[in-house]
């Protein structure tokens, strides 16, 4: 069998670096009990990793404290949080470590301040995203209406009277769905500012996706079911008509799989090298 590898796949820079932040922090911090706000990642294998080197998941609300702060390190996820949870944790006296992916950083600082200049800031994505909630919180700091919008139906019935007003985008939104939503403000709120903030590592793993199904008889898109990343890219590859699983690890292997002469490996952002490596060295075996 050959098994080929999509040319881009795996850990996007933002996920590889909050998993290194929290490594690192226990080995930082030996007299330390280290936790993450939330799951660090969309990703069983990973999440199970972690906790092997005894790292301890807080509640994602940013309602629980850890027992002890001051003996605590607390690591913030990629998707980052509101600010007032962030003054939250500081003020506990935990050592926190924001390994907030500099790209929603740069999306946080931009929307407040738009915020502070009086405009209505809305933004395009999941209203139950991680990211969307802290973008949205550094709005609402600077006294500002925020408004998610998920979809191009949501956007054709937004009716805002402010003149001032923005879009802006979780970062691993589709160019396709936050291309729709732009359009259906634009007919509603002629003079709104466009700023798309999406992230292109989602685009170069759709595409690489598209570049591998080809050159293959099928795929295995590997990553976490709760991943939205990972659910896009299998749904590229089932809209290609190519045979194509969704799987979190190699012993989710179809069968049916080792049957094939060639067969292709993408992964969502979220997924760890070790998980990959597994598949692929089953697929051989």
């Amino acid at each position: 069998m050959v098994v080929k590898r999509a040319d881009v796949l795996g850990y996007c820079m933002g996920v590889r670096r909050a998993v290194e932040a929290a490594e690192k922090a226990v080995h930082e911090n030996p007299d330390k009990k280290v936790y993450t706000l939330g799951p660090l990642i969309h990703n069983n294998s990973a999440l199970e990793s972690l906790k092997s080197m005894g790292i301890q998941v807080l509640s994602e609300s940013g309602n629980e404290l850890p027992p002890e702060p001051a003996d605590s390190v607390v690591v913030i996820r990629a998707h980052g949080v509101p600010p007032e949870i962030l003054h939250k944790f500081e003020k506990s006296g935990c050592l926190v470590i924001n390994a907030t992916c500099p790209r929603v950083l740069s999306s946080q600082k931009r929307a407040a301040e738009y915020a502070k200049k009086g405009y209505t800031v809305i933004l395009a994505g999941d209203v139950n995203h991680g990211e969307i909630s802290g973008i949205s919180g550094y709005v609402k700091e600077n006294n500002a209406d925020c408004i998610v919008v998920q979809n191009e139906e949501e956007a054709k019935r937004i009716n805002i009277e402010n003149k001032k007003v923005v879009l802006l985008s979780q970062t691993t939104i589709s160019v396709e769905e936050y291309n729709n939503i732009a359009k259906a403000l634009t007919i509603r709120i002629p003079d709104i500012q466009i700023c798309s903030t999406i992230c292109p590592a989602t685009q170069e793993r759709q595409a690489a996706l598209i570049r591998l199904c080809s050159d293959v008889d099928a795929v295995l898109i590997v990553g976490g079911r709760h991943s939205a990343n990972t659910k896009r890219l299998h749904n590229t590859a089932v809209s290609l008509n190519i045979k194509s699983e969704l799987i979190e690890s190699a012993s989710e292997i179809p069968d049916s799989f080792f049957e094939l002469d060639r067969v292709g490996i993408s992964a969502g952002a979220s997924t760890p090298d070790f998980v990959i490596d597994e598949v692929e060295k089953a697929l051989k075996t």
